[in-house]
């Protein structure tokens, strides 16, 4: 294996990962190449592919077949099914091919997946279990989070199941080469181990889990809505709410099977749990195996100092014993909370649940599980939830997470391991605390059609209520929403009215990565296809009905095959795509956190990244005058006219400026972004601003993006390369090229036809009125439309006339060889468009100070020079490519 790569993009929750992988046959016959990968078992694979040799095949999800024959050249094993074959929440994914001698074969495999919260915090989890040492193995994460991202962390590699994982007891700091940054809405996460470092972790190339944990801002509000393209999804979490009283009875499994580890591990998890429990809660204990013991008959105690000691008495002095009457345990747990809801003036608002925990299946009693089933929603009557847990390799998963599914709970397994007292009380405190009840979202219903669930029993701390679902009523300009809930003091009722007309800040197709045509851009309407067959799925699993179970069946698995996720009604088939055609590139969807976090990448000392030569070209494009440079001065050279015209912009600190739009024609958008400073002494100006960020965007043939500021250069074509300033270096692709002259200028070439310079100010010693900054040059327009747009692109192609006006007020144009001898005149025009601009006789020093330009300036902020006012040419972000003059449209 030469090459191992994750590149994962999350937006708002929603995870889009891609595995890339390459092996390599260096033998001189043909072997067997195994790409083995294990995906979170929440995840559905949207794509595969692989190329051996100059074959390439490709993955394509198909509704699954009774039986079905297997593919002789590309051996694909699907995914498990969600509830058979998971370790860890894991499920495997393997492909194995042969590999022709002296050839390589690559692997790119895509999945998704809708990040839950959990005890606070989103977490994302990827598998690094290459089973080797990898020459190039990276990790690379890019967060967006419109909300705001708040208490990012990397915790180290988590391999509980393999020792030697180089972890120090204690240790929580992140894996070794690991970069992280972020600013408020947006992370890039970095790990690169070298060989050497890999070693370190585990010789065996099974380094463990890479994990990131992250939180967004909220508050007590209607939650956070976002539409995009007909679709939305609401997440609600409020914070800062007083809990609930709980009445919580534990069943917990004694019998012969639990002896050692897991009973041990039980016993830690609830002597914490207990300590727990608030002063207003109340609780019991049921222990079973083939006989069922109450602690407390007929009732549920209050939280006191006493009763907790006699708690953890009882449970210390729990021997395991006998067979496993799951059937019983339920029952009798049932009918105690139910009494005790009945018999007891209890707290209206108090939540009422089970935590039922085994690690077997049934024995003793009842033990065919759909009578167990059946038993169990018939004693619970919808009046409390169930949560379960399973422990150990024995345990009947789908009985388990199909009582939770029924009676409103959720389920976790965990590994008999050291960590699994810790995970039961981590599992606890995910329903511990719960802050609502009865929670209903509502939408107008005319607005709103296919809506996944929106009524909820709980809610708990540290979790999160999600529905999505798509807008019908396209004449609305909002969707109102209403949140209801109760909580320990009131009622909750909030309400509001989220805009769909406006440009939404949740339209990312500016953003890298997001090509138009691809139907994945629309995130939301991805995470609401994932949490309806998710629903599907759940709602087939509780059924009995065969007509029923056939019916959400086939509605999952139209779904899964619209959106191409393999699910367990759906199977991913290899076909060959052809002799001819290309090896697989890799396709990502990437929020920009270009240059948030990473290292700057040196080329001194290491070898040079490819395409990147070492020496400093000589300058080869001429410099033009038509540029936007300084406080910032604008200069438009009218070379045909053989006269330039200048202006000045008076903008404001971060207003992002259209310097050229031209996204239509050519692909072509360029954008500056101002930063302030002070006015100079005695000036009349309140502020001075300057170019801080050059954004270049190209998407023809292929599409590069450009970030340039006085310090450093990002260019992500499909592979991110971040180069600093201070250093000379020419990186050039089959359309663009990016030339470096350390700590002078950049020059970005585009299809041979279009030029822009970029020329770096840097001050030693700045006075409180100057800050580095850019100028922006235009040396070559040819390749630019006639359409082209923005602050300087719309004169590229057109001219403007100098008129002079007489006593008369009759107008004379002035040739073009008597602009040298005409005087200064206050009454000196343009005629631009058919509007006519008054200017006056000025020169301006561009290029550093090294070239002086005669020009004639108009005043005002351009007004009637270019077309509209200032305004119309803000930009909405830097990635903003309005496709005509006065829109906001993204890339």
């Amino acid at each position: 294996m030469s090459e191992f790569t994750v590149r994962s993009t999350i937006i708002s929750r929603y995870a889009f990962t891609t595995v890339s992988c390459t092996m390599v046959n260096s033998g001189s016959e043909a072997r067997e190449g195994v790409f083995e990968m294990q995906i979170p078992a929440a995840a559905f694979i949207s794509n595969f592919t692989m190329s051996i040799g100059n074959k390439t095949y490709y993955g394509e999800v198909t509704g699954k077949e009774k039986k079905h024959s297997s593919d002789d050249k590309a051996r694909h094993k699907k995914p498990p099914s969600p509830t058979d074959g998971r370790e860890n929440g894991y499920e495997t994914f393997k492909a194995s091919v042969f590999i022709p001698r002296k050839m390589q074969a690559k692997f790119l495999l895509h999945y998704e997946e809708l990040l839950q919260r959990r005890l606070g915090k989103y977490e994302y989890t990827v598998s690094i279990r290459p089973q080797q040492l990898v020459g190039r193995l990276r990790v690379e994460v890019n967060i967006l989070e419109n909300s705001g991202i708040v208490s990012l962390e990397v915790p180290p590699l988590r391999n509980s199941k393999h020792k030697g994982n180089g972890k120090v007891e204690g240790d929580v700091s992140p894996p070794p080469s690991t970069v992280v940054g972020h600013t408020k809405t947006l992370a890039k996460v970095t790990f690169n181990p070298s060989v050497v470092e890999q070693t370190r972790i585990a010789r065996n190339g099974i380094l463990g889990d890479f994990i990131i944990r992250y939180d967004v801002n909220r508050e007590l509000s209607v939650g956070d809505v976002q539409i995009l393209n007909g679709y939305f999804v609401h997440y609600f979490a409020p914070t800062d709410l007083p809990p609930l009283p709980k009445n919580v009875v534990f069943v917990l499994d004694s019998s012969a099977s639990m002896v050692g580890t897991k009973l041990k591990q039980t016993k830690e998890a609830l002597f914490t749990i207990l300590q727990d429990l608030r002063p207003e809660d109340h609780f019991n204990i049921i222990g079973f195996s083939n006989r069922i013991k109450v602690w407390q008959q007929d009732r549920l105690v209050p939280v006191t100092p006493n009763n907790i000691r006699d708690a953890k008495k009882y449970i210390h002095n729990m021997s395991p014993t006998g067979g496993t009457n799951i059937n019983g345990a339920l029952q009798t747990g049932a009918k105690l909370l139910n009494d005790y809801i009945a018999q007891n003036d209890i707290d209206a608002r108090s939540v009422s649940l089970i935590i039922f925990l085994t690690d077997g299946r049934p024995t003793v009693g009842e033990t065919q599980s759909s009578k167990i089933l059946s038993n169990t929603k018939d004693a619970i009557r919808d009046k409390f939830c169930l949560f379960t847990i399973g422990i150990g390799n024995d345990v009947d998963h789908k009985l388990l997470e199909r009582m939770a599914l029924e009676n409103c709970g959720m389920t976790r397994h965990f590994q008999e391991d050291d960590d699994a007292a810790s995970h039961l009380k981590g599992f606890y405190d995910e329903i511990g605390t719960p802050l609502l009840s009865d929670i209903r979202v509502d939408y107008p219903e005319d607005n709103v059609e296919e809506v996944t669930q929106n009524f909820f029993p709980n809610y708990f701390n540290g979790s999160e209520i999600i529905i999505a679902g798509k807008l019908i009523n396209h004449t609305s300009d909002s969707l109102h929403v209403e949140v209801t809930a109760s909580n320990s003091k009131k009622y909750i009722l909030l309400k509001t009215d989220v805009a769909i007309d406006l440009p939404s800040r949740n339209d990312i197709r500016g953003v890298p990565g997001l090509e138009d045509g691809k139907g994945d851009k629309n995130y939301i309407e991805r995470a609401w296809s994932y949490l309806t067959i998710k629903e599907l799925l759940n709602s087939r699993l509780k059924t009995d009905d065969n007509q029923e179970k056939d019916y959400l069946m086939e509605k999952a698995k139209s779904m899964a095959l619209t959106y191409n996720f393999v699910t367990p009604f759906t199977v991913l088939k290899m076909r060959e795509a052809g002799l001819h055609s290309e090896p697989p590139q890799e396709e990502f969807i990437s929020p920009s956190t270009d240059g948030i976090g990473e290292k700057l990448q040196s080329l001194q000392g290491h070898k040079a990244p490819p395409g990147i030569r070492r020496q400093q070209d000589k300058q080869r494009i001429k410099i033009s005058k038509t540029s936007a440079d300084g406080d910032p001065h604008f200069v438009i050279d009218f070379p045909s006219s053989k006269f330039s015209v200048c202006f000045n912009i008076d903008g404001e600190p971060g207003d992002i400026l259209r310097l050229v739009s031209d996204h239509k024609e050519s692909g072509v958008t360029v954008n500056g972004q101002l930063i302030g400073a002070p006015a100079p002494p005695n000036g009349h100006k309140k502020h001075r601003t300057y170019f801080s960020t050059i954004t270049i965007l190209s998407n023809k043939p292929e599409r590069s993006y450009l970030e340039i500021t006085p310090r450093r250069v990002i260019l992500d074509d499909g592979e991110r390369l971040l180069l600093s300033c201070d250093r000379s270096a020419v990186v050039r692709s089959s359309s663009l090229e990016v030339s470096i002259s350390a700590n002078s200028n950049v020059t970005v070439t585009i299809r041979d036809t279009i030029s822009f310079v970029i020329l770096i100010h840097h001050y030693k010693k700045p006075a409180p009125y100057q800050r580095n900054h850019l100028g922006f040059y235009i040396s070559n327009s040819k390749g630019l439309s006639s359409d082209s747009h923005g602050l300087l692109g719309q004169f590229l192609n057109h001219e403007v006339k100098l008129l002079q006006e007489s006593l008369n007020t009759s107008h004379q144009q002035v040739g073009q060889n008597q602009t040298e001898a005409l005087k200064p005149s206050p009454t000196t025009t343009l005629k631009v468009k058919g509007r006519l601009v008054p200017v006056v006789w000025k020169q301006r020093r561009i290029y550093n100070g090294q070239q002086e330009v005669d020009c004639w300036f108009a005043k005002n902020n351009a007004d009637k020079l270019i077309d509209g006012s200032y305004k119309d040419y803000l930009a909405s972000h830097p990635f903003d490519t309005g496709t005509s003059f006065g829109t906001i449209n993204n890339l």
